[in-house]
């Protein structure tokens, strides 16, 4: 028989909801979301989680505070990749003026080194933007269609990769044609990239995923 916390753990919301960990109750985030028509389940026992989607992912929020804090972040991210989850497992990090020193050796940790999927927001408005475009995304699309989980995180990694200096949207909806998720387009060598977005994007973006890397080696 499953305890209440298992079930809780594996709980996917209803279209147009979310569950959140009870400690974000009175963050601006959650206003933000509500602002967006999301509705909000709260729960104590989400496990390292912080939120659950009704696409079937959950996200951990890595603040500028956790970073700026030392290393403790970094115990709750494995945690966070080690749970016996079903869901699709995204971490949102703020990438702030504070914070931006030591994003690429975050970057490096969270995709390299523990292979989970990541977003730099700037703050927590712009973090229940893409939460809310998630959960509205969803809800339009027909709940019996079953899709890929790489699908299902299109508009996030289309998000990131437009974010590679020289790359806009065309480009990188291009680029996801050929290599739908961060991993497969981090191991991408500058001549499979180069036929996609030319010579001078592909070292790019060679160079913008491996300069993580370099960072925190």
């Amino acid at each position: 028989m499953e305890t209440k916390a298992n079930v809780v753990l594996n709980a996917v919301p209803p279209y147009g909801h979310v569950i959140a960990c009870e400690k974000w109750r009175n963050s601006s985030l959650i206003q933000s979301l509500k602002g967006g028509g999301v509705k909000i389940l709260f729960e104590n026992e989400l496990g390292v989680a912080d939120f659950h989607l009704p696409n079937k992912s959950c996200i951990l929020y890595v603040s500028e505070c956790d970073i700026i804090a030392g290393n403790g972040y970094k115990r709750k991210l494995v945690r966070y990749r080690n749970a016996s989850s079903s869901f699709q497992q995204l971490v949102l990090v703020e990438n702030t003026r504070l914070s931006e020193q030591y994003f690429s050796a975050v970057q490096k940790f969270v995709v390299f080194d523990l292979g989970l999927t990541l977003l730099p927001v700037s703050g927590q408005t712009e973090a229940s933007q893409l939460i809310t475009q998630m959960v509205h995304g969803e809800s339009r699309e027909n709940p019996f269609r079953r899709r890929s989980a790489s699908r299902l995180l299109d508009p996030l990694v289309l998000t990131l990769v437009q974010q590679v200096p020289g790359v806009g949207r065309v480009k990188a909806l291009a680029l996801l044609q050929h290599f739908p998720s961060i991993q497969q387009l981090c191991n991408a060598a500058p001549a499979e990239l180069e036929p996609i977005v030319g010579q001078a994007a592909a070292q790019q973006i060679h160079s913008f995923f491996h300069k993580a890397t370099a960072a925190g080696t």
